[in-house]
């Protein structure tokens, strides 16, 4: 049996759940609505203040499935109460970003500057500090969204290996290569 898939999803206070004939799954919260369509094969139960799903078979991809439509509600739960919240810094000489609306301005080391629009369901949030690097703050109920803007936001400059220069997520650490060695003739 899928470990994640068996344990309940628990509702906190605030939060409802809807599962509509054709297995579409809504939660709404405080901070807003989110929905996700489920395999046929699983049957949700919402008890009292506890979602439970349950599959047919053992097959592997009632398995798989078990686990993903789990952790996919558990997300849309924890987002439509709580939150999520990415962090991002720009590592290298004259990188800035500054947020204006929904649109972040990037100042990458490339000849002109990047004009990012962010989707209306992403808040976000450039700071910089002194003798630190910017950051970038993206707020959202939605973590797929969330994820997929962090993501195309990071391909705009990608830490590169010899200086560790580009964006990056916070706390991630970049693997550094030696440079060229100076052959001895």
């Amino acid at each position: 049996m899928s470990r994640i898939g068996k344990k309940p999803v628990n509702l906190p206070q605030g939060v409802t759940i809807k599962v509509a004939a054709d297995n579409v799954v809504s939660v709404k919260g405080p901070l807003g609505e989110l929905s996700q369509k489920v395999d046929p094969d699983i049957t949700i139960e919402v008890e009292g203040n506890t979602v439970v799903l349950t599959r047919p078979t053992d097959q592997k991809r009632h398995r798989s499935m078990h686990g993903l439509y789990r952790a996919l509600i558990n997300n849309m739960v924890v987002g439509v109460s709580t939150g999520w919240e990415l962090q991002q810094e720009l590592v290298g000489v004259g990188y800035k970003a500054e947020a204006k609306g929904q649109v972040l301005e990037l100042s990458l080391g490339f000849s002109h500057d990047i004009h990012f629009l962010i989707p209306a369901e992403v808040k976000v949030e450039a700071k910089t500090e002194r003798k630190g690097n910017p950051t970038i703050t993206l707020r959202s109920a939605d973590k797929q969204l969330l994820g997929i803007v962090a993501a195309k936001i990071r391909s705009l400059r990608k830490p590169e290996p010899y200086k560790g220069k580009g964006i990056r997520f916070v706390g991630e650490v970049v693997r550094r290569k030696a440079g060229k060695s100076a052959g001895v003739k």
